[in-house]
């Protein structure tokens, strides 16, 4: 993987070229430039040669993944375990003769701002702006794999719920034990804090779990990912506990599938990000569900839950091969509950089979 990481940066200081270095610090953006992100750490692309400086070793910081630093990346640590290994990498740049630092003004504190300034008056601070999210955008086949044993593990994870006992469990207790499943699976980690939500809880996005217990007709809605060598999956299904759904909950349910059908159908180069959006909101509307919807259908995922692109009514610009996205609209209806449906999907073109599906745990209203 050296050459890719190498790769990488060498795309990213054509695109700084007018600065004489450039200073990464957020952690995701390290991690897909040099192979991991040692906690605290921070990646110098410098004149002569890029350098990770970090305040202690990899791998004794308690942040730290399971993945190590690129090989061929030379590793710099501090010689104070408490040292700003940003401002350190300023220093760097000035021995190295750099004239001008491009940083993540984005990530920066404005007092480690200052700092970079004052331990090198004379060097030329510039923006990075968002230049590395924006390399991240597409994906290769490497990145895209990760993705897709996440999803594996996440729907082995879900599976494995819906074949034990739900009713008189608690939202808490059942998302502690997915958490656990995905762990054994072979997850780093959840891939954001799961969600489970039942009765008038369901369908509420981003729900914290509460002590409520699972009660027969309840709408139970789930939302859980995967942390899998830093990539992240996202996947959500709403079932019915223990009967029969009743009218409502049928006709809700449809209407949402419908909408989250619409928008994955509009995944695919080319597509503008609204328009994606639109699709899905389009059927919702036509529903009478206008009000309380979400502010948008779905957002990329990758070495972040939340990356670009994002797919709202607003959104500027259009998808990219090979880019893996959310589709995940819901309506939620108060006092009652709602539905929330949920993928994880990589924009194709229509010769490579259209939009691939990662997550592929059934979409039929189960009845547990």
């Amino acid at each position: 993987m050296s050459e890719v990481y190498a790769a990488r940066r060498e795309r990213l200081r054509e695109q700084c070229a007018g600065s004489g270095a450039a200073l990464v610090s957020r952690p995701a953006n390290i991690r897909y430039l040099a192979g991991a992100a040692p906690s605290g750490a921070a990646l110098l692309l410098g004149r002569s040669e890029d350098v990770l400086l970090c305040p202690r070793p990899p791998g004794e910081g308690a942040e730290d993944g399971p993945e190590r630093p690129d090989a061929e990346l030379r590793t710099r640590v501090l010689d104070t375990p408490d040292g700003d290994a940003a401002v350190a990498a300023a220093g760097q740049a000035v021995a190295q003769g750099a004239d001008s630092l491009a940083v993540e003004e984005h990530h920066l504190s404005v007092a480690r701002h200052r700092a970079l300034a004052s331990v090198a008056p004379r060097l030329r601070l510039v923006d990075l702006a968002r230049g590395v999210e924006q390399l991240r955008l597409v994906k290769d086949e490497e990145e895209i794999s990760c993705l897709r044993i996440a999803s594996e593990i996440a729907d082995q994870a879900l599976g494995e719920l819906l074949e034990s006992i739900l009713v008189g469990r608690t939202e808490r207790h059942l998302a502690l034990e997915l958490e656990r499943r995905l762990v054994d699976h072979g997850a780093d980690g959840a891939a954001f804090p799961t969600s489970v939500a039942t009765g008038p809880h369901s369908g509420r996005g981003g729900h914290r779990p509460t002590d409520r217990r699972v009660e027969e007709g309840d709408f139970l809605s789930v939302c859980l990912g995967a942390a899998y060598r830093g990539y992240r999956s996202e996947i959500g299904r709403t079932f019915v506990i223990g009967t029969s759904p009743a009218d409502w909950q049928i006709e809700l349910y449809d209407v949402v599938f419908a909408a989250q059908r619409a928008g994955r159908e509009a995944l695919a180069p080319g597509a503008a990000c609204r328009d994606v959006d639109r699709a899905a909101r389009h059927v919702l509307d036509a529903a009478g569900y206008a009000e309380g919807l979400a502010p948008r259908t779905g957002h990329g995922v990758g070495l972040e839950i939340n990356e670009d692109p994002q797919l709202a009514p607003a959104a500027m610009g259009k998808l990219d091969a090979c880019v893996p996205v959310t589709v995940e609209p819901g309506v939620h209806l108060p006092g009652r509950g709602g539905v929330r449906i949920d993928d994880t999907l990589v924009v194709r073109c229509e010769a490579d089979g259209g939009p691939e599906l990662l997550t592929i745990t059934t979409k039929e209203l189960l009845a547990l």
